[in-house]
C-alpha cells in the first residue's frame, strides 16, 4: 500500500512539473532591423541573387535581423523597377541590396530620393548612400554589412 502510494505521489509531481514548464517559444523574436534584397523576376531563384539570399539568411539566423526579398515583376524597364525601389526604402528597410543587372540600374538611379537608406549593390558603382560589394563572392561583404548595421542600430 505505502508502495502504491508513493508511487501515484511521484506521478502527481511529475505531471505538475511537467505542466509549470512553459512550452518552448514557437517563434523567433527579430531586431527592429530589416535587411531586403532587390532581384530580377525570378526572385531568389536568380543566379544572381541566390548567393546573395543565402548570406542574407545566414546572417539573419546570427544576428537575428529580419530579412526580405522583392522580386520585380511586371514590366522588365527601368521605370518599373524604380517602383520597387521606392517600395522597398518606404517600408522601412534599413540596408538594401540589389542583385542582377536591372535592379542595380534601378538603385543607381532611385537611390538619391531616399537619402537616409543604405544601398548596396552586388557588382555597380558605389555613389553617396550607395556600396558595391564583389558580385562573384558577396557572401562575406553581405553577412558583414548586415551585422555592423545591426550592431550600430541596436544599443
Amino acid at each position: 500500500m505505502a508502495a502504491a502510494v508513493l508511487v501515484v505521489a511521484v506521478v502527481v509531481a511529475v505531471l505538475l512539473w511537467l505542466r509549470d514548464t512553459p512550452p518552448p517559444p514557437r517563434e523567433r523574436a527579430y531586431l527592429a532591423y530589416t535587411a531586403c534584397l532587390l532581384t530580377p523576376s525570378n526572385g531568389v531563384a536568380d543566379p544572381d541573387a541566390a548567393p546573395a539570399w543565402s548570406a542574407l539568411q545566414e546572417v539573419s539566423l546570427s544576428t537575428r535581423a529580419k530579412v526580405q526579398y522583392l522580386a520585380i515583376s511586371g514590366p522588365q524597364t527601368l521605370e518599373n523597377a524604380l517602383t520597387f525601389v521606392n517600395s522597398l526604402a518606404a517600408s522601412g528597410c534599413d540596408l538594401i541590396f540589389a542583385a542582377g543587372p536591372l535592379p542595380v540600374q534601378a538603385v543607381a538611379k532611385g537611390a538619391a530620393t531616399f537619402p537616409d537608406r543604405r544601398f548596396v549593390t552586388l557588382g555597380g558603382t558605389a555613389a553617396a548612400n550607395i556600396s558595391t560589394v564583389n558580385a562573384a563572392a558577396p557572401h562575406d561583404e553581405i553577412v558583414r554589412l548586415v551585422a555592423d548595421g545591426v550592431r550600430a542600430a541596436t544599443p
